[in-house]
């Protein structure tokens, strides 16, 4: 139906109960495409309801929520898991359909996929070089895992020879939000805690994740070696989080383990490969496409992007044109942890595969297309979608009258970000970490960009344009980049260790916020006398009860308690005839507050100044 809205404009009406699905990112095109209507006509009535945008700019849902209100209309936001199965639907793949479709004949046992999690330095990265027997943690900076790897190791399990998938997750807590990644892709979390620290923040911390996944959990008790290793108290602290060791008549197996001695570690495997068997049908069908996950990413200098990926279900073989988010490419080669070419990587199976156009963000679900062309076709869209939905998360919400009024009293203040990392799980981890950082609604933090690889020029001309800072972790310079962020002014930080980059960022963030003031008394003086000049009006005979009384600063006149004169000034001060700046605690003097002359004997004169406050 036709019904004239804001300004006479012409516009089909909902009834109030009329949905409307729209996709992350939409215009105000996709919009008038659903309900049939003049997009110019919907332009209008956002402008009516205060709201400047073009027929094709990326909105927010609040935009489009207020837009359909006063339509008539309900809007719902396809979320991203919907929008990528129906962009998939298009080219005729349908995951759910092939789910389904399997037989139990079908499906054949796979190793489990490990994560190993726990705070700090209790010895995450000690207790993988124990179980790899390769060294990881020599590398890294400040003893924090930056990133993540996938490796796959082989034990003896009641004789018969079995593997098991590890991904090691960073310790540090900015990057919670890839330890909470991980524990999606997993089938078993091995909980690290040191036996002479016992249960800690980041302790809980992971474990609420894993919990929140559904994963069964093995606890190793790590540094069992150490003087004042109490591996009973470990077990005790945790039963307050409802894992109970077996002894204590739980169900979680409890492993004390020494990664420095290299103590514990088959019993660690065997528990499990034990809690494998008995808590989870680990199957899957190896004989289909490969679909998973994007564990790492990262740009080589001699061979370009290359991704860890870890199978989940089929095999992935050399040749398979494979889209991985908005990556697309076909399969060049592919290694496991050791370096060690391989043909095919069946389910559970972590391999680094070389062909990738760009390189995929960590997480990232991948799988294998038809062909090729159909590869670049999904990654272009899901780009695209990406694209729209970022600019409409970028358009800040504000009203023209509110806008002219912020420019005005100079309130809208933005800090804008360029990140840049070695791998993609790091600079997706500080970007999250970053944009946690609270400060209040004055000031805003924008990344405008992130990516993997060397600072390059176009970094810099993005920086220069939107008046940005770069900060790149564990990257350098590109060719000739350094000369031209000289020349442009661009400030780039360079990090090694994460939570030195957020404390930099947060002190900036800080520094832009509008000063707080507070008031600082300085001193009071008693009135003694009063003095009448015909020149310089009364003057206040007095002697300084507490601290000092300086000309030019700020006072107030007391009387019996109550204020009887308030923001006036300290215009002249003597001492006897002498003119002074200042006069100290015990010392008489005269006060003249210019043209405030009610001035009796007995008031109390306080003197004060404004001090910024510094931000906590």
């Amino acid at each position: 139906m036709q019904a004239p809205s804001l300004g006479g404009v012409q516009v089909p009406r909902g009834n109030g109960t009329t949905v409307v699905r729209l996709r992350r990112g939409s215009s105000l095109n996709d919009f008038a495409d659903k309900i049939d209507a003049n997009p110019a006509s919907l332009v209008t009535v956002l402008f009516h309801l205060g709201e400047m945008a073009t027929a094709t700019q990326s909105l927010d849902e609040d935009t489009f929520g207020t837009l359909a209100q006063e339509l008539g209309y309900i809007i719902e936001m396809v979320s991203a898991e919907e929008e990528d199965r129906e962009l998939l639907g298009s080219f005729d793949i349908d995951l759910d359909a092939e789910l389904a479709d399997e037989a139990d004949e079908q499906l054949l046992a796979r190793p489990p996929v490990v994560t190993v999690m726990g705070h700090v330095d209790h010895g995450k990265t000690k207790l993988l070089d124990a179980i790899r027997q390769t060294d990881v943690v020599a590398g890294e900076a400040g003893g924090i895992t930056q990133h993540i790897g996938a490796y796959q190791v082989r034990t003896v399990h009641e004789g018969v020879d079995r593997a098991v998938t590890f991904i090691d997750t960073p310790g540090h807590e900015a990057f919670t939000a890839m330890r909470a990644r991980g524990a999606q892709v997993t089938d078993i979390a091995i909980l690290v805690v040191a036996a002479d620290d016992g249960v800690m923040p980041q302790t809980i911390e992971a474990l609420n994740h894993a919990q929140a996944a559904g994963v069964p959990i093995v606890v190793a008790v790590n540094k069992v070696d150490k003087e004042g290793a109490n591996a009973a108290k470990v077990r005790q602290q945790l039963t307050e989080y409802n894992l109970v060791a077996e002894e204590y008549g739980g169900d979680t197996m409890f492993v004390d383990v020494s990664a420095k001695l290299n103590q514990g570690i088959d019993q660690l495997l065997e528990a499990v490969l034990l809690t494998a068997d008995a808590a989870l049908d680990l199957r899957a069908n190896p004989n289909k496409d490969a679909r998973g996950v994007a564990i790492e990413a990262n740009l080589d200098k001699g061979r370009g992007p290359m991704a860890t990926v870890l199978v989940q279900s089929g095999t992935l073989h050399v040749g398979d044109a494979i889209v991985a988010g908005t990556a697309h490419g076909r399969v060049r080669a592919m290694f496991d942890e050791h370096g060690n070419t391989l043909d095919e990587a069946g389910p559970a199976r972590p391999v680094v595969v070389l062909g990738l156009a760009s390189v995929p963000r960590a997480g990232d679900t991948f799988l294998v297309a038809p062909d090729e062309r159909t590869a670049r076709q999904i990654a272009e869209k899901r780009e695209s979608a990406e694209r729209a939905a970022l600019l409409a998360k970028r358009r800040k919400r504000i009203s023209l009258e509110d806008f002219t009024q912020a420019l005005q009293l100079g309130k809208v203040e933005t800090l804008n970000l360029v990140l840049k990392g070695d791998v993609s799980g790091a600079v997706e981890a500080l970007e999250d970490a970053l944009l946690k950082i609270d400060v209040g609604e004055e000031v805003e933090l924008r990344v405008i960009h992130r990516g993997v690889g060397a600072i390059t020029q176009n970094d810099v001309n993005l920086a220069t344009v939107d008046n940005a800072i770069i900060i790149g972790f564990n990257v350098k310079f590109g060719e000739r980049v350094e000369d031209l962020a000289d020349r442009e002014g661009v400030d780039v930080r360079f990090y090694s260790v994460i939570y030195q980059a957020i404390d930099d960022v947060e002190s900036a963030l800080k520094g832009l916020l509008k000063p707080e003031y507070e008031e600082v008394q300085l001193g009071t003086a008693e009135v003694r006398e009063v003095f009448r000049s015909s020149k310089f009006g009364n003057i206040a005979g007095s002697i300084v009860r507490f601290g000092e009384i300086r000309r030019n600063t700020k006072a107030r006149v007391k009387r019996n308690g109550a204020v009887i004169g308030d923001n006036l000034t300290i215009e002249s001060l003597k001492r006897f005839k002498d003119d002074a700046t200042e006069v100290r605690e015990g010392f008489e003097c005269g006060i003249g507050l210019g043209s405030f002359n009610d001035v009796e004997i007995g008031d109390v004169i306080e003197t004060w100044e404004l001090r910024e406050k510094p931000r906590k």
